[in-house]
């Protein structure tokens, strides 16, 4: 067996890959996001903060096996049944965002432990249906949520609904299936699980599932790739199918869980000893991988299949109007690094929209906001140009001047004596001021002293002349400044 296996695997790699299948269906088309490799894409730019938050010392960990676990199957199991299946009706939870059915889930289908999702191919129509928190009636299923999938489209679900996975994706084509394994390839990413995301998605994620809004989570459908560095070739034949999966297609962020979680199918081929053994790769040794190159239409799941891919940085901006950006563009898999730029289609853009430079990728903003805000800057190699990599641009007016008052501006100060002055800045979340009097920050001992605070102490003689001049500028502005005159008197 393990020799079979390393000859697929050669050939694996030579040959173009082509989609899992299940039965004669495809499980998604060939171009499909699932079914694409990511491994000469770019490491994306948060990955180490990614790692770090889901856990770099964590293992990972094959959430699948054979035998049984606390008396039930380990995985999430699913089952296979003709285009002669009854369908049954089905009431949800979350009735808004599932789709209605009937589904074509056997009432004696296996239900995964936990989450209780139950899976049905049909692979006389290629349709899968999923649902999430099931539960069988006598002729009927309630469950919390449920998701139809046509297995020969790229169509995603609408935007911002969940499916029977929080990520708003099919779960089956992220499943480890053994018979893969007895194939020598995987040819598609793997689903996995981390404890906490932000609460935002990214193609070709549709849902959010979290309150938590800090950058360092990693948000649903985030794209992970095990190392191409990582030495493979100690492990068996068999766990060498998933590690190189992991490589090539790497696996996709699509619940909250456990660390490292890959999630397969049970299956009593499965060697649970084997599988253990995949345990001693750490979160350090994979990273996150930007597959925004990848998208064509942000609503469709087909993946751009190139071997030339445009990187542009940074992928997103916020420019003022009449304000310039500059853009950068890398190119993957071809030595002529050249590119041609334009917005919205236009080479080197127009008044509308923006202009930028055709070859140096600089961007000028237009001298109003148009409609709509968002423009996109496309970067096409000028080897291939069926390789555009994009970067959207989202245009704003300048924010109103930054304004600082002082509070009171004048007022008598007996000698040694104290005054509470306040600085009040608007038009900026900075409301920090630097003091000082009569030009000399903090003052001395002489004219008298402020501290931070605004707080004058009075010098112990009366100054020549006697008037001083209490200033606050604005840390967030320099130029903004706010004075107070002080009469310093005896008595």
């Amino acid at each position: 067996m393990k020799t079979r296996l390393t000859i697929l695997l050669t050939f694996a790699g030579l040959a173009m890959a082509q989609a899992p299948t299940v039965g004669t269906c495809p499980v998604l088309p060939a171009d499909n996001i699932w079914n694409t490799r990511i491994d000469q894409l770019p490491v994306h730019p948060s990955s180490s903060t990614w790692v770090a938050t889901i856990g770099a010392s964590s293992p990972v960990h094959p959430d699948f096996g054979s035998g049984t676990y606390n008396g039930a199957p380990i995985g999430i199991p699913f089952v296979v049944v003709p285009g002669t299946q009854t369908k049954y009706p089905a009431t949800f939870t979350y009735q808004s965002e599932s789709d209605p059915g009937p589904y074509a889930v056997p009432l004696n289908a296996p239900i995964e432990p936990g989450d209780r999702h139950a899976i049905a191919v049909d692979a006389t129509n290629c349709v899968l249906y999923e649902l999430y928190g099931a539960t069988p009636q006598p002729s009927s299923w309630r469950a919390d949520s449920g998701a139809i999938f046509h297995l020969q489209s790229d169509a995603l679900r609408p935007a911002t609904w969940t499916s029977a996975d929080a990520a708003g994706l099919p779960i089956f084509p992220g499943l480890l299936r053994y018979d893969e394994i007895a194939a020598g390839a995987i040819n598609h990413a793997i689903r996995f699980t981390v404890p906490h995301t932000q609460n935002s998605y990214v193609w070709p994620a549709r849902h959010e599932a979290s309150s938590l809004t800090g950058t360092q989570y990693p948000p649903m459908g985030a794209r992970f790739r095990l190392k191409a560095s990582f030495d493979i070739s100690k492990f068996s034949a068999s766990n060498q199918v998933i590690l190189k999966a992991l490589q090539v297609y790497g696996m996709m962020l699509a619940d909250n869980g456990s660390s490292w979680y890959l999630s397969g199918a049970p299956d009593s081929r499965w060697n649970n000893d084997d599988l253990h053994k995949l345990t001693t790769i750490l979160g350090s040794n994979f990273e996150a991988v930007d597959v925004s190159p990848l998208m064509i239409d942000p609503n469709s799941g087909q993946a751009r299949q190139t071997s030339v891919l445009v990187n542009v940085t940074p992928a997103s901006a916020t420019v003022q109007i009449d304000q310039q950006k500059q853009f950068a563009a890398s190119i993957i898999g071809n030595s002529n690094q050249a590119v041609t730029w334009d917005v919205n289609g236009t080479i080197g853009g127009n008044a509308a929209v923006g202009f930028i430079d055709s070859i140096s990728g600089l961007y000028t903003a237009p001298a109003s906001v148009p409609s709509p805000a968002a423009v996109t800057v496309h970067a096409t190699s000028n080897a291939v140009s069926s390789a555009v990599g994009s970067a959207v641009v989202t245009l704003v007016k300048p924010p109103p001047p930054v304004t600082i008052t002082i509070s009171p501006t004048s007022t008598s100060v007996r000698i040694g004596r104290t005054h509470q002055f306040t600085a009040t800045v608007k038009n900026t979340t900075n409301k920090a001021v630097t003091w000082s009097v009569s030009g000399v920050t903090g003052g001395n001992s002489t004219v008298g002293t402020i501290n931070s605070n605004g707080l004058y102490t009075a010098p112990g003689a009366v100054p020549s002349p006697s008037t001083v001049t209490v200033k606050a500028v604005s840390k967030a502005d320099s130029t903004k400044s706010a004075t107070a005159a002080v009469t310093v008197t005896r008595r």
